[in-house]
């Protein structure tokens, strides 16, 4: 059983952050820069919240709000739900599925450590096929099958 900490060991894993009292705007131009769907909110090193794509197309641009006016604060889910690193990935998958969400900040006590991503266990159980396929294979191979 996988768990959070090895998933986030082997990822570069630097958390994007912003502040609360930051824009939209911000918050977009982070996502663009790093190529991430997600932004977590820390105010003074405590989680307040996470904002995603989904939050800034439907919050502020659909209703033509301005993102250079618009407080993160407004938008954002406030006291996500958090994992830890000795959670494993089909807990996650779990909260992923039933909640309907893509991320999952990833909480050692108070501090954030990581990010957990529907992406990352799509990854994961893509690889840990690959190594069963691999497994068994070999295992033909090797009788004579």
């Amino acid at each position: 059983m996988t768990t959070v900490k090895q998933v986030i060991e082997q990822k570069a894993n630097i958390v994007f952050s912003v502040r609360s009292t930051d824009t939209v705007e911000d918050v977009l131009m982070l996502m663009r820069e790093h190529r991430v769907r997600a932004i977590l909110v820390v105010d003074d090193g405590v989680l307040a919240g996470i904002v995603s794509q989904g939050d800034c197309a439907i919050k502020v641009l659909l209703p033509n709000n301005n993102p250079k006016q618009v407080a993160v604060s407004k938008i954002m889910t406030a006291k996500p739900l958090t994992v830890t690193p000795l959670n494993s990935l089909e807990e996650c998958m779990a909260i992923m599925v039933h909640k309907h969400i893509r991320h999952l900040p990833v909480l050692e006590g108070a501090k954030v450590v990581g990010v957990i991503s529907v992406g990352d266990l799509v990854k994961n159980i893509i690889e840990h096929q690959g190594s069963q396929i691999k497994f068994l294979e070999t295992y033909i191979h090797g009788h004579g099958a």
